[in-house]
């Protein structure tokens, strides 16, 4: 398997068009491709003195997400955020965009006794709570409830930090944060 950057946009697009939690990039780009084929074309390559090779998103090393997160925590915009369902949907975005699917993952096991508390759509959690304030994740083709309390909030991020392997004095740092 190969890996390929694309910039935040086009990966936005990408993302936008997943249809169940957990899909690959490939299969999306496969669908919405109509590209059938198991067997990749062969393509010819020309380097170029500006190419760079991508590194997988899963081989980053650990300080470097770790820094990642700590910087939104420092981050000024972060700290302008008054109400914990911002800070709660900021942290979540930042844990996607580290490993979507090492986050996709943690949240698939993630629910209450009647709710479910991510999905690929609005719909999905409305059926388990009329309540339930659904909010797109910004970046991520996730919707994520709101309508918790604030410990609640950060019982979920913990769980998927933890999960998604961060440290532990890390992930109490960022949950105290929410």
């Amino acid at each position: 398997m190969k890996t390929i950057e694309v910039d935040d946009e086009l990966y936005r697009y990408i993302a936008s068009h997943t249809q169940h939690i957990g899909e690959s990039a490939s299969d999306i780009l496969r669908r919405m491709l109509k590209f059938n084929s198991v067997q990749p074309a062969s393509v010819a390559v020309v380097p170029t003195a500006e190419s760079t090779i991508a590194q997988p998103a899963v081989a980053q090393p650990p300080r470097d997400r770790v820094r990642t997160v700590r910087e939104l925590l420092l981050s000024d915009e972060y700290a302008e955020q008054s109400r914990a369902v911002n800070r709660f949907l900021m942290v979540l975005s930042t844990l996607h965009s580290l490993s979507p699917q090492e986050f996709a993952a943690a949240t698939e096991s993630l629910h209450g006794r009647t709710r479910i508390y991510f999905a690929a759509d609005e719909q999905t959690l409305l059926l388990h709570g009329a309540q339930t304030k659904p909010r797109l994740i910004e970046g991520t083709p996730y919707w994520v409830i709101t309508n918790t309390n604030t410990g609640r909030k950060r019982s979920m991020v913990e769980d998927i930090m933890l999960a998604m392997q961060f440290p532990p004095e890390l992930t109490e740092k960022v949950c105290g944060t929410i």
